[in-house]
């Protein structure tokens, strides 16, 4: 089930972005996301936040940042079952284009946004790592 982020969610949410990140980044010392956690924290609240629960336990969750998806992570016991995908479902529902960033060495999660429908527009660095990122943008079919 989808549903927003609630004040409780936060602990098990920072949990799966931490675990979710080191799995998918290892190209980026486990330092960084270490140290950037207390700002994801803070940050978590403000933004547009959906959770994927299920058995009454997150594993899931998306945020956004108006048309902008901050981050879709699912808990490494969890991926490959289609949560990724519903809840990018439900951040298109009443949107006509989304955007988002990938680190280029993310193929995984790259390739899964290419097949649902997302292009890459440009590439650049990000700032904090200094790691390559593709720009990619879903515009809805009219």
């Amino acid at each position: 089930m989808i549903r927003p982020l609630e004040q409780a969610d936060l602990d098990r949410v920072l949990d799966i972005w931490l675990t979710a990140n080191l799995q998918a980044h290892s190209f980026i010392p486990a330092a960084y996301w270490k140290g950037n956690a207390e700002a994801v924290r803070q940050a978590l609240p403000q933004a547009e936040v959906y959770v994927w629960e299920e058995d009454e336990m997150i594993w899931g969750f998306l945020g956004l940042e108006g048309d902008h998806i901050a981050g879709i992570f699912v808990h490494p016991e969890a991926q490959s079952r289609g949560l990724g995908r519903r809840l990018l479902d439900r951040a298109r529902e009443g949107r006509d284009q989304l955007s988002l960033h990938v680190y280029q060495k993310n193929v995984r999660a790259a390739a899964f946004y290419r097949r649902e429908g997302f292009s890459a527009l440009e590439a650049g660095a990000d700032e904090g790592t200094g790691e390559g990122e593709l720009r990619m943008v879903w515009c809805r079919r009219r």
